[in-house]
């Protein structure tokens, strides 16, 4: 399924969440880099775990394992003591299987594409397309609890209340993907949008008391039209794959 976001829209969301996001990013150490190994120690620690749990937690790995070859050389005991507290305990072994594989197939390099992330272990397509936009500046669609909600909420008019659980899923892959622009030379306005739908989520669209009334994105949010009376139809055209 692929998704066509009207150009006046899709040009407004671009630029209000860029500008979002320039005045509310959150200083996050796995944001002052772009090597993809800290990048995926990073969006693995995070997998089902709060942000403000995973900081410190991924700096202590780091000062432990600075490079992808020291964790293949460490015990997975070793590598698990630093991770294991964070629950979820399976991450620890991923990272180890994963480091392993690259020194041993691939000279201490991650894989670039997002087939070849996607073969490793414990990375899903949500790992695959952060590691792509925020390591190889390559625009890829993620889609977390925060973003869905997000694009669930911008888009709630064009989103068919019919739909199965799974098809409006696909549906917000889609919506996410058609908000990047194509292309490497996009790398760095991919970067942004996808950091800014995360935080954007976390910060201000949140579950609860989003603060619609003071939301940059109020004039053509539908979830803000439904409350007041009407929601903008036909701001997506949906087309098979």
């Amino acid at each position: 399924m692929r998704a066509e976001i009207n150009p006046v829209r899709l040009r407004y969301l671009r630029r209000t969440l860029s500008r979002w996001f320039s005045e509310n990013a959150r200083d996050l150490p796995w944001r002052r880099t772009n090597d993809p190994y800290r990048i995926m120690v990073s969006e693995i620690l995070l997998q089902q775990t709060q942000v403000k749990r995973v900081i410190n937690v991924y700096e202590d790995f780091l000062l432990e394992f600075p490079t992808i070859e020291m964790v293949a050389a460490a015990r997975l005991e070793d590598v698990r003591r630093i991770t294991d507290p964070l629950g979820y305990k399976i991450r620890g072994s991923w990272i180890k299987q994963i480091a392993d594989d690259a020194v041993n197939e691939r000279k201490g390099n991650l894989p670039d594409t997002l087939e070849g992330l996607l073969a490793l272990p414990g990375i899903g397509r949500y790992t695959a397309g952060a590691i792509m936009t925020f390591a190889y500046q390559v625009p890829t669609p993620i889609l977390d609890t925060n973003i869905s909600r997000v694009m669930g909420r911008w888009f709630a008019g064009d989103l068919p209340h019919q739909d199965s659980s799974a098809l409006r899923n696909q549906r917000l892959w889609a919506l996410t993907e058609s908000l990047l622009p194509k292309g490497e030379r996009y790398g760095k306005t991919g970067w942004t949008i996808n950091q800014a739908l995360m935080d954007f989520g976390a910060l201000q669209c949140k579950a609860r008391l989003p603060g619609c009334d003071v939301c940059q994105f109020r004039r053509r949010c539908h979830y803000v039209q439904k409350n007041h009376g009407g929601v903008e139809h036909g701001t997506v055209k949906w087309l098979s794959a």
